[in-house]
């Protein structure tokens, strides 16, 4: 059984930081693709960021380049999201999702990912 478990989630102000963590079992980690999506209240599913098991290439929405990193260790079965610099609008239930054959035209569609975890919730406070 596959499982994907998110942790890291809070309350935190604008302007700091938090570091997600997704914690996966029941299949090869180190071969697969691994993405945060988020959905904030209202919204659709957005892309944040994912990370090829290929080549460790990274990629990143526009909303949040340059703020956000992802990462993986393979030794540990788990893939990360730092997130520096937060704001208001990224205040959203933050999923996890991983997924073998993607490709560079399908990594930041989240209708091409096979499994998901529960969320974990993200506020800013004010």
């Amino acid at each position: 059984q596959v499982q994907l478990v998110e942790s890291g989630g809070g309350l935190v102000q604008a302007g700091g930081s938090l570091r997600l963590s997704c914690a996966v079992s029941g299949i090869t980690f180190s071969i697969v693709d691994m993405a945060w999506f988020r959905q904030g209240p209202g919204k659709e599913r957005e892309f944040v960021a994912a990370i090829r098991w290929t080549t460790d290439s990274t990629y990143y929405g526009d909303s949040v380049s340059g703020r956000f990193t992802i990462s993986r260790d393979n030794a540990k079965n788990t893939a990360y999201l730092q997130m520096n610099n937060l704001k208001p609008e990224d205040t959203a239930v933050y999923y996890c999702a991983a997924s073998g054959g993607l490709t560079i035209h399908t990594i930041r569609n989240y209708r091409h990912y096979d499994y998901w975890g529960q969320g974990t919730q993200v506020t800013m406070s004010s």
